[in-house]
């Protein structure tokens, strides 16, 4: 279990995440065309996943846009943005941002944000996912994990990228 904030309200997730070397738990997330999806679909290429509460925030929304507007120069990486959000929801706010570099996945029929350890226990964001960004080889492997310890701050875009580097 950690301990996140939002705006200074201490709350807590449901376990840590996962360590960098280990391997990443798959999971099965529901992708815009209401498939359910894991690991696989990306096999040999490289993901960054940007967990996040819901894209109806604004902290949520940069982070999609900044993900989105760095993916372009990243070769072999895909870029999941990952939220509590319906598939239908997530593909609107991308048709409206113009966003095309990252593909929306949602945590809906999953026990991901239970298997990641960023469900948000307790406090009036219980059963969202906290923010983080969980950054994986081409082996599934973990390079990079953030949990950001103050919902309403962004992640930390440059160490998320290096990792990749």
């Amino acid at each position: 279990m950690a301990t996140i904030t939002l705006k200074g309200s201490p709350f807590q997730t449901s376990g840590s995440l996962p360590p960098v070397g280990s391997k990443a738990p798959n999971f099965r997330l529901t992708n815009a065309s209401l498939e359910d999806v894991g690991l696989s679909t990306w096999a040999g290429k490289r993901k960054i996943l940007t967990i996040n509460p819901s894209l109806d925030t604004p902290v949520c929304a940069t982070a999609a846009r900044k993900f989105n507007e760095k993916a372009s120069a990243l070769g072999d990486t895909v870029v999941l943005v990952v939220t509590a959000d319906l598939p239908f929801a997530q593909k609107r706010f991308c048709a409206a941002e113009g966003l095309e570099r990252v593909v929306t996945l949602s945590t809906m029929r999953s026990t991901f944000a239970k298997d990641y350890g960023v469900r948000i226990e307790n406090g009036p964001l219980a059963g969202l996912t906290a923010r983080a960004i969980v950054v994986l080889d081409e082996t599934n492997k973990v390079v990079h994990a953030e949990l950001v310890p103050e919902i309403a701050q962004e992640p930390d875009y440059d160490a998320a990228l290096a990792s990749l580097r």
